[in-house]
């Protein structure tokens, strides 16, 4: 069944007369003014930020006192150093304009609890945006995203990330819902008891049938489908099953970087008929099948060592350390990021292209991309590569609006529908 049709009337048309031919050369000047153009028109509707998990972590999600517009200084809350990617101001520079917060939990087999922590991750994420009212705007439909945008503040929406934070329940699905939450990644980086994970062993084969019930359901009240970090097979159920389309909140295409996280050929292929957009991710590991190659000889050396010094790490220490020096780590710039588009343009069309940075949920960024400042350089690589200010507009966020816009309008039209009533365990005796 076909469920996407073009909505931006004659689009096809407007693409072909307005993308200059790939062998068109421009200057600099030219591809940054291309980019700002069409951020301004269209300003970036990220899928996936983990500045709620950070807030977590660092202060237990105690934020009265928080400063959101500069967080240049935070770094004495991380271990390791780090300040956040993510600010206000930078968040402006970057021409944001939307945004989904990740009210993520890690896997968790006690689903009681996951189900708690989610709740408190959607608590602390409205706070922070009821305390920024200036510049950020909570957001549950895309006419609200685009009313925000209009009005220079940064929409915001919640975006579940892990299937385990329902507790296999669909009555707590319907009521996170309620609460705001407008897409679930099915899966984190483990199994659930309905859905396989990409990275994990293989348990369901994809998704159980509650699992399909999962998809229906979010259908039905018009709740995105995220198919970032599940497995193939779990990709192509939930695509049988979708009445909507589905995203990926933060991934890359397995065609050019073959991490497991990423997007095969074969699930891309199925976009142009469900209307679903991948969002990409920048985590140079998932982007940058050099670095993931490399990040494979240093485990293998890792390993050596760990068994040639056995009981002696220091041995280990001096060995990796040397390794380290004589094998420097590749680096990571946007044009990995705009390989990864380029590939989905081709497989899968340009209308199912968006940005799902995952700053916060990473290290850092590429080069030039390190927080959240740096969509503008990626935007203008694109126009380096002959994009047209059109198809950057989809990309940036007219893409993920009009995918909104369809669940949002399935959802319409199955209204006098009832909920579905699955239990994953019925009482015994159920029928």
């Amino acid at each position: 069944m076909q469920l996407f049709a073009p909505s931006l009337g004659g689009l096809a048309a407007v693409l072909l007369l307005a993308a200059p031919a790939s062998a068109q050369r421009i200057t600099e000047e030219q591809a940054a003014a291309t980019a700002n153009a069409a951020l301004e028109a269209a300003p970036v509707f990220d899928g996936h930020n983990d500045v709620p998990n950070q807030l977590r972590d660092r202060t237990g999600n105690q934020i009265n006192a928080f400063d959101f517009e500069d967080t240049t200084d935070t770094g004495e809350s991380h271990p390791e150093g780090r300040a956040l990617h993510t600010d206000i101001a930078r968040l402006r520079q970057g021409k944001v304009g939307a945004q989904f917060w990740s009210v993520y939990v890690p896997s968790n087999p006690d689903e009681a609890e996951a189900v708690q922590q989610v709740i408190e991750q959607i608590d602390v994420t409205k706070r922070l945006i009821a305390q920024n009212p200036d510049a950020l705007r909570f957001a549950i439909t895309a006419d609200q995203v685009e009313r925000a945008m209009a009005e220079g503040r940064i929409a915001s929406l919640l975006g579940m990330e892990g299937g385990h934070s329902i507790g296999s329940s669909l009555a707590v699905l319907r009521q996170l819902h309620a609460l705001g939450a407008r897409y679930m990644t099915l899966t984190h980086n483990s199994n659930n008891p309905w859905a396989d994970a990409a990275t994990d062993a293989p348990r369901h084969d994809g998704l159980t049938a509650f699992g399909k019930d999962v998809v229906r359901e979010m259908n039905r009240i018009g709740m995105l489908v995220d198919l970032s970090h599940v497995s193939e097979a779990t990709m192509m159920d939930a695509l049988d099953v979708a009445r909507a389309p589905v995203i990926f909140s933060h991934s890359g295409a397995r065609g050019v970087t073959g991490h497991a996280r990423n997007v095969p050929d074969s699930v891309l292929a199925r976009l142009p008929d469900n209307g679903g957009v991948v969002m990409v991710v920048a985590l140079p590991r998932f982007i940058n099948e050099e670095l993931r190659q490399w990040g494979a000889r240093r485990d293998a050396e890792t390993a050596r060592l760990k068994t040639l010094w056995l009981g002696q790490p220091a041995k280990v220490a001096e060995g990796l350390a040397a390794w380290d020096k004589a094998n420097p780590e590749p680096q990571t710039t946007v044009k990995h990021m705009a390989d990864h588009i380029d590939h989905i343009r081709k497989v899968a069309g340009v209308e199912h292209i968006g940005i799902g940075g995952d700053f916060d949920g990473m290290p850092s960024g590429p080069v030039g991309f390190e927080d959240v400042r740096g969509y503008p350089l990626l935007f203008a690589e694109l126009a380096r590569r002959g994009y047209s200010q059109v198809e950057l507009e989809l990309i940036a966020s007219r893409n993920i609006l009009r995918a909104m816009r369809a669940a949002e309008a399935h959802a319409a039209s199955v209204a006098d529908q009832p909920p579905i009533e699955t239990l994953i365990n019925p009482p015994a005796g159920a029928e």
